[in-house]
């Protein structure tokens, strides 16, 4: 089974489809949604979808069409007031909003309330901004295990030229990083990290199999219940904040972003295996990052520094950066890197962390690797 590729929201005039060397040109106008742009369309799992219509809830296709496409109108029909929502404080907050430990005053349990402000444009809040998340709500019934659950929708406070949306999200313990900084010496047991990343491959590869490329992940976005049970969240709201948002300047750590990422290319699932692979070796050392760049050069010295500097002929033609700019290097062994991983583990992380996102593991193939034969996938 083949994991499914989704272009990214970066203006680049095509995506190549990054799987089996084939390609395929997909045009980069502004998609109308998330899944509204497909490169691939054999997924293993869940439904064929190629548009926001498909699974846009017949609620919300009805306030679509009683609506202009851009009317602000449609999104406050759509979606409710917070009002059953009680704050008790803050708990984060990241580059797609702030988090409250919150409340729900109906169901009697703790929830946590995501708040996201967006421009209003003079028509309004584009409609885009309503399927988009829409969609990401379309995932909740399958309640998959290793994907937070989106509770519900709310809107807050509207002002002339702003708005605010609410996203009510089940409450986790912690995240994979207060998960790390407080593992004792000497780490966590090999069995218990094959049981994380497995959980982590195992979320991702439900994302892509619905053609949503995760595009932040990181120990802070990868909760764990008290149960140790690993859940996705964040996803999607890169995508979200692309064109829409009111932040201006978006301070995102560099220390997961794959070369295609830093080069400035377009780049689609791929990325988040990169990201599964960086987050695979912290699982070993612990409080410390695999590639901690600084900005963006340094990021990538820091991953040729353990991958070696690829050859002329592997680098891309349409890259920000030239080649002249590296010194060359050879490839360092991963258990150099990672003293305590195993061989078939060592396989597995070098395949994720390949410069090339055609040669790129995919996270479908990932989940079966000899490395994940005796992993204990209770939790």
């Amino acid at each position: 089974m083949s994991s499914s590729l989704v272009t990214s929201a970066q203006p680049p005039p095509s995506l190549s489809r990054l799987e089996g060397g084939t390609s395929t040109e997909v045009n980069h106008s502004p998609p109308a949604s998330l899944l509204s742009v497909v490169v691939s369309a054999d997924v293993g799992k869940g439904p064929v979808v190629t548009s926001a219509a498909d699974i846009t809830p017949p609620s919300l296709r009805s306030v679509a069409a009683r609506h202009p496409p851009r009317s602000t109108n449609a999104l406050f029909a759509a979606f409710q007031g917070s009002s059953i929502y009680e704050e008790i404080n803050r708990i984060g907050k990241g580059a797609y909003g702030t988090v409250y430990l919150a409340r729900d005053t109906q169901k009697d349990r703790f929830v946590a309330l995501k708040k996201m402000k967006f421009c209003l444009t003079e028509d309004g809040v584009p409609m885009a901004i309503l399927r988009e998340i829409s969609l990401l709500k379309q995932l909740e019934r399958f309640d998959h295990p290793n994907i937070v659950r989106l509770l519900d929708i709310t809107h807050g406070q509207r002002y002339e030229r702003e708005m605010s949306l609410h996203l009510i999200f089940e409450h986790a313990h912690q995240d994979l990083a207060t998960y790390l900084e407080k593992c004792p010496s000497p780490g966590l047991p090999p069995a218990k990290i094959k049981n994380l990343i497995w959980q982590i491959f195992n979320g991702v590869d439900f994302l892509h199999s619905h053609r949503i490329v995760h595009r932040d992940l990181k120990p802070q976005n990868l909760l764990i219940t008290r149960s140790g049970r690993v859940k996705l969240t964040d996803f999607g709201l890169a995508r979200i904040y692309d064109f829409y948002s009111l932040l201006t300047s978006v301070v995102v750590t560099l220390w997961y972003r794959s070369p295609e990422v830093l080069m400035g290319l377009s780049y689609a699932t791929p990325v988040d295996v990169w990201a599964c692979g960086c987050i695979f070796a912290e699982l070993f050392i612990l409080r410390k990052a695999l590639f901690p760049g600084e900005y963006e050069m340094d990021q990538l010295n820091r991953i040729f520094d353990v991958i070696g500097t690829p050859q002329a002929e592997e680098w891309p033609e349409n890259a920000a950066v030239t080649r002249s700019n590296f010194r060359s290097r050879a490839v360092v062994d991963m258990k150099d890197i990672v003293p305590e991983i195993d061989d078939e583990g060592a396989d597995l992380l070098k395949r994720t962390l390949l410069f090339d996102p055609h040669s790129r593991i995919t996270v479908s193939d990932a989940l079966v690797h000899p490395y994940f034969a005796d992993v204990d996938k209770e939790f």
